[in-house]
C-alpha cells in the first residue's frame, strides 16, 4: 500500500491531504494513502526512521524545510540554493530531499499573467521567502527588494538570493514604503503579520503575491483588489507545488491540477462556511 503524509507544527490546517487524495483519485491509484502527522524539527529523524518500503514520500510545511537538508541521503540542487526542503521521496530504500516551492510560484504568476515581472519586492526572510527569491530568478529578475523585520538578521535569504545571481536590497518592513517601487509584492509573512502594510502596498500600485490562502482574502489582497489591482492567492502556489510533488512521489505525469484546483477550493467553502456557524 503506497504512502504518503504531510508533516509539519501545527497541520491540522493543512490542504495537502484534500489535494494528493484528489489527485490520486482522479489518476486512478487505487490503494494510495496520503495522511498528516503533526512534528516538529526535534521529531523529524525519529520519524523518517519509522519508514519503510510502502512509503513513497514526505511533504514538510512549517518548520521542517530547513532541518530536513540535514536528515536526507540526498538532495537536488534546488534545495540546496533555496535553503529548505519541502519534499521527501523515498527512492530504494534512501531519502532523497526536494523543493517544489519554487515551482508553484513560478507556476502561479505565470498562470496569472505576472510571469515577466520588472521588478519586486519580497516580505519576511523564511525558507518560503527563499524560495520566492530563486523563483523571481527564475522568472527573469537580477535584482530585487527584501523587507524584513531585522535587517541584521536577513543573512540566510540574502546569500540564498546571492545563489540565484540576484543583488537585494535589503530594508526594514516599518520602512516598507522605501522599497516599494515595484511592479510585485511578494508577502511570505506569515497569517497576519502583512495586515499593517495594506495601505502602503495598495498605494504602490504593485499587483501582490500572498502567500497566505486562509482566511482569504487577508487584509493586504482585499486593499490590493480594491484599488483595483491584481492579487494571486497562496492558494495557486500550494496546488501547483503538490502537483510537482504527486510527478515526484508517484513517478508519473499528467497530474490533474483542474480536479486539485476543485477538491481544495471545495475544502476551503466548508471551512469558511463552518467558520460562521452560529454556536448553538
Amino acid at each position: 500500500m503506497p504512502r504518503a503524509a504531510v508533516l509539519g507544527k501545527p497541520i491540522a490546517h493543512s490542504l495537502s491531504p484534500v489535494l494528493h487524495r484528489a489527485a490520486y483519485a482522479a489518476m486512478g491509484l487505487d490503494g494510495w494513502v496520503y495522511e498528516s502527522f503533526e512534528c516538529d524539527e526535534t521529531g523529524l529523524w525519529g520519524f523518517l526512521e519509522t519508514l519503510d518500503e510502502d512509503w513513497a514520500g514526505l511533504s514538510l510545511t512549517m518548520p521542517l524545510k530547513r532541518t530536513a537538508l540535514k536528515l536526507v541521503d540526498t538532495v537536488s540542487e534546488l534545495a540546496v540554493a533555496v535553503g529548505g526542503a519541502n519534499t521527501i521521496v523515498m527512492r530504494d530504500g534512501r531519502r532523497h530531499g526536494d523543493n517544489t516551492d519554487v515551482y508553484g510560484i513560478v507556476a502561479a504568476l505565470t498562470e496569472a499573467g505576472l510571469g515577466a515581472p520588472g521588478s519586486a519586492v519580497v516580505l519576511g526572510g523564511g525558507a518560503t521567502a527563499a524560495s520566492a527569491l530563486a523563483a523571481l530568478a527564475e522568472l527573469g529578475l537580477t535584482k530585487a527588494g527584501l523587507a524584513v523585520r531585522n535587517p541584521e538578521r536577513a543573512a540566510e535569504s540574502v546569500a540564498a538570493g546571492e545563489r540565484f545571481g540576484l543583488t537585494l536590497r535589503v530594508g526594514a518592513l516599518d520602512r516598507l514604503p522605501d522599497l516599494l517601487e515595484a511592479d510585485l509584492v511578494v508577502s511570505t509573512l506569515p497569517g497576519i503579520a502583512a495586515d499593517p502594510y495594506a495601505g502602503q502596498i495598495a498605494a504602490c500600485g504593485a499587483a501582490l503575491f500572498d502567500v497566505v490562502y486562509a482566511p482569504w482574502p487577508t487584509a493586504c489582497a482585499a486593499a490590493v483588489e480594491a484599488s483595483g489591482g491584481t492579487v494571486v492567492s497562496g492558494f495557486d502556489m500550494l496546488v501547483h507545488q503538490a502537483v510537482r510533488q504527486v510527478e515526484l512521489m508517484t513517478g508519473r505525469t499528467g497530474v490533474p491540477v483542474e480536479a486539485m484546483r476543485a477538491a481544495g477550493e471545495a475544502e476551503l467553502a466548508h471551512r469558511a462556511s463552518e467558520a460562521v456557524l452560529p454556536e448553538v
